[in-house]
């Protein structure tokens, strides 16, 4: 997922659980425009890093504990990632995202958009 400086979903993906999440994070990112880039240690990769100094934008992600280049990190704007997680938060508080009951995908990606939409409005 996607989220402006202020916590609202600007773009999410729904895909299968055994899918990785760095891949994503190209799709999520392309078109969006801005300063920093915010993700934890599961996106941490080096094309994923180029994508974003390329986009001209900052990259704050923490080191996986395997890497072997360690790159520096700005704690300060690290610590704003919590609003990330404040969104995720949110979008459960709708039970029907929360418990999955849509069986398909497609139904499932509307109730997120619709609860997202809530979101925006609110």
């Amino acid at each position: 997922m996607a989220v402006r400086g202020l916590g609202c979903p600007v773009r999410f993906i729904l895909t299968a659980g055994q899918r990785g999440d760095c891949p994503q994070a190209y799709t999520l990112i392309e078109g969006l425009p801005a300063k920093v880039v915010m993700a934890d240690a599961a996106y941490d990769a080096d094309p994923l890093r180029r994508e974003i100094a390329d986009k001209g934008a900052i990259a704050v992600i923490p080191n996986n504990p395997s890497r072997a280049r360690k790159y520096p990190i700005d704690k300060h704007l690290y610590a704003q990632r919590h609003l990330i997680e404040c969104c995720f938060s949110r979008l459960k508080q709708f039970r029907r995202v929360a418990t999955r009951f849509e069986k398909t995908a497609r139904n499932y990606l509307a109730i997120v958009t619709i609860a997202a939409t809530v979101l925006w409005i609110r």
